[in-house]
């Protein structure tokens, strides 16, 4: 069965930086287009930043453009999230998600399959 585990979150001090890997497994994770989604206490879904399959395009949330960066290793079904110069808005819960197709999307629908999240603090 599909399975995505996060890691990687904690807590960082505002300018700080953190690296969320996400291990896929039960698909053939090259084939699929991924994203990192986030929810803040008391707010609704964002999504933060989507890859397509071979790594060749990406898309970012105007809140983190410039400061997080989004890759894979498809030789390792890896998917990670850096994130740099770390502001107290960013403290959320980070999920990985599976897009459907090759290429993915911001919105829920074109989305199946999600991780637990792992969450990440940055204290004001």
């Amino acid at each position: 069965q599909v399975k995505l585990v996060e890691s990687g979150g904690g807590l960082a001090q505002p300018g700080g930086s953190l690296r969320l890997s996400c291990a896929a497994s039960g698909f053939t994770f090259s084939n699929y287009g991924m994203s990192w989604a986030r929810r803040a206490p008391g707010k609704g879904l964002e999504w933060v930043s989507t890859i397509y399959d071979d790594g060749t395009a990406t898309y970012y949330a105007d809140s983190v453009k410039g400061r997080f960066t989004i890759s894979r290793d498809n030789a390792k079904d890896t998917l990670y999230l850096h994130m740099n110069n770390l502001k107290p808005e960013d403290t959320a819960l980070y999920y990985c998600v599976k897009g459907r197709s090759s290429a993915p999307c911001t919105n829920t629908a074109c989305h199946d399959f999600w991780g637990q999240g792992t969450q990440v603090t940055v204290p004001s």
